[in-house]
């Protein structure tokens, strides 16, 4: 099978097992309450299952960068979010709108025209030490930022986790290319010891800061996450490890295309999850009429539990 087409398809099974997690984990969150911290879910098998099918993602994304570069890779990341619409659909009891079905369908268009304009050709250059060592600097600098203490859960975590799980994959590339063609030296080295560290730090990192961002609901921190992770990696693959777009103009033009489409359709579904877990649109439940007549009536039994300050007697004088 050709490299590129191996590389897609591990990154559409990837997506699924990333989109499964998400539900998973906004599920979770929607079950807890907002004071738990969120290392005390470590002692949940809920929390656990949603560990394992992110493992799973990131095992199939980890060959994917075996056989595609991140500027191909990254990008089929956001079906993730196409993915986990049916998914917490279903897992909410309800069918899927007609606002995020043109979401879907809008980033599924966007992506394909991305694709197109990606290169396909496998990676080979790798970061040195203190490259890996500046980006991993910069980007814990952007997230403590981000993630500040007293910063309210949502969009902001969404944002660093994005950020710190794209930062992960190109370091990734960086440990799978340098292990498997020993293009980086000898197969262990402090270079490779430091990066896989890295990348350990960043992806667990990246998971509980999403865990975070969930308990504001599942689509828009979703959203941000998925249109993040790409921008970071993608950043790092063109700036510091040589890839770049093919094509001449068409192609750019295609890819500025591409990705308003898939903005726009990743903006559709974000609004279209927030609707409908959004707790301000569940109707109140109507307050029963008071079958006790507004009325007092003297010597009703009702005057003593709630006495009428201004309560006339029946000789017409008020109360002293």
């Amino acid at each position: 099978m050709n490299a590129t087409l191996l590389a897609v398809a591990l990154s559409l099974v990837s997506a699924g097992a990333y989109a499964a997690a998400a539900v998973a984990q906004s599920r979770l969150a929607g079950r807890t309450d907002p004071a738990t911290g969120v290392l005390r879910m470590l002692g949940r098998g809920a929390w656990w299952s949603a560990v394992g099918l992110n493992a799973g993602g990131a095992l199939l994304h980890v060959a994917a960068l075996n056989y595609g570069p991140l500027t191909l890779v990254q990008p089929l990341g956001a079906l993730t979010l196409v993915v986990a619409v049916p998914l917490g659909a279903r897992a909410a009891g309800r069918r899927v709108g007609r606002v995020e079905w043109r979401g879907t369908a809008l980033t599924l268009l966007g992506l394909g025209a991305l694709l197109l304009t990606a290169g396909g050709s496998a990676p080979h250059e790798t970061l040195s030490l203190p490259e890996a060592l500046g980006v991993g600097a910069a980007t814990m600098a952007v997230v403590a930022g981000l993630s500040r203490p007293g910063a309210r859960p949502g969009l902001r975590h969404a944002a660093a986790s994005g950020i710190t799980s794209g930062v992960a994959s190109a370091l990734t590339q960086t440990l799978t290319v340098a292990v498997t063609d020993h293009s980086g030296g000898p197969l262990f080295s402090w270079r490779l010891l430091t990066v896989a560290l890295l990348v350990s730090a960043f992806a667990m990192g990246g998971l509980l800061l999403s865990q975070t961002a969930y308990r504001g609901g599942l689509g828009a921190p979703l959203a941000v996450v998925t249109l993040a992770n790409p921008v970071a990696a993608a950043a790092i693959g063109l700036a510091m490890l040589g890839e770049r777009l093919q094509g001449g103009p068409v192609s750019l033009v295609l890819a500025l295309l591409g990705t308003a489409a898939a903005v726009r359709g990743v903006v559709l579904l974000s609004r279209a999850q927030a609707r409908n877990t959004d707790p301000g649109d569940v109707p109140e439940a109507p307050v029963p009429a008071d079958p006790v007549p507004s009325r007092i009536v003297i010597g009703s039994p009702r005057l003593a539990a709630a006495p009428d300050p201004v309560a006339v007697p029946a000789g017409g004088a008020p109360h002293p």
